[in-house]
């Protein structure tokens, strides 16, 4: 089965395939979208990410610590 119009009954189309100015050409139709719905998603921040997020802090404020009583 094909997906595009028979090309001998479609109107307005030229030789080879080009329609004159002015014309719309033949629609084909679309296999577009999603064949399975989407998982609905989580629409808050996960908790292993506040995790990470304050030991990143709490090493960067050891570095600085560190940093000042070296400098000082």
């Amino acid at each position: 089965m094909t997906m595009d119009p028979d090309p001998t009954r479609t109107p307005d189309l030229e030789p080879g395939g080009g329609v004159p100015p002015g014309s719309t050409p033949p629609d084909t139709p679309q296999t577009s979208g999603l064949s399975a719905p989407e998982p609905r998603t989580r629409n808050h921040f996960p908790p292993t990410g506040i995790a990470v997020i304050i030991v990143v802090a709490l090493l960067v404020i050891a570095f600085l610590v560190v940093a000042a009583g070296i400098l000082l």
